[in-house]
């Protein structure tokens, strides 16, 4: 009789434990559920921001968002203080969280724009419209190949048909410069490296030889240039001359 009381006493006890253990974790996920919806505040890039803009720059293009503490990532910003000095490391898009590490000393940001000109080579710039450049998709380190045209021809001193040659082949493109998007440049938003650009141009530095450089001029002041993004295991199937009475063979 006594061993069934305790027993029953026993399993009492135990299911009044398990209960009390039940409430306490409970209410533990309730707090947790509430501490990962409470709201804070995040920095939220409205419009697009160009690498390379300084952090004072910034405040126009960002807003402030309240979000649930769970959907804040782990190194966003709420505030821009103690960045001074600091650049946007890349192009930020409008909606995305400013996060901590986009944010660069202008070094690490001048390091990704350029490139290291190789002994014995010189650098030498030229300006083209998208069309021009494979659409605008060549990056710094990238290898292009230059066309020449000019409407007279380039073989004789008198005038003769068009034409066009694949003049240099797989140069290093060292340095690029983004004019800003028509949309930007309405609303003032201007790429510090891009200022002086006509909308939608794009400045490239190439790095070449003296004799080419002096084709590059000679072409850009006398006639066209035209470029293809030519890697390095592009085929070579050596010089053509394009021109009327050979373009469709």
């Amino acid at each position: 009789m006594k061993s069934r009381l305790l027993a029953g006493t026993a399993a009492v006890a135990l299911a009044l434990v398990g209960a009390l253990l039940i409430i306490f974790y409970a209410n533990g996920a309730d707090q947790r559920a509430l501490a990962s919806t409470e709201p804070v505040d995040v920095l939220v890039v409205k419009t697009a921001i160009p690498a390379g803009t300084p952090v004072n720059d910034l405040a126009a293009s960002l807003v402030i968002e309240t979000v649930p503490a769970a959907g804040k990532s782990k190194s966003a910003l709420s505030t821009l203080d103690n960045k001074d000095g600091t650049v946007s490391a890349v192009d930020l898009v409008p909606g995305e969280q400013l996060l901590a590490e986009r944010l660069v000393p202008p070094v690490e940001v001048e390091d990704q724009n350029t490139t290291k000109v190789p002994a014995g080579f010189q650098e030498v710039s030229f300006q083209l419209e998208p069309q021009r450049v494979a659409g605008g998709r060549i990056n710094v380190g990238d290898h292009v190949g230059i066309f020449m045209s000019f409407e007279d021809g380039a073989y004789k001193t008198k005038p003769e048909d068009a034409t066009s040659q694949l003049t240099l082949r797989k140069v290093l493109v060292t340095a690029i410069q983004r004019a800003a998007s028509p949309e930007q440049a309405a609303e003032g938003e201007a790429n510090p490296q891009d200022t002086t650009l006509p909308a939608g141009a794009l400045m490239l530095t190439v790095a070449v030889n003296d004799i080419d450089a002096g084709k590059i001029v000679f072409a850009s002041e006398f006639g066209k240039l035209w470029l293809t993004k030519e890697p390095l295991d592009a085929q070579d199937n050596g010089p053509r001359v394009e021109r009327k009475e050979v373009v469709y063979k």
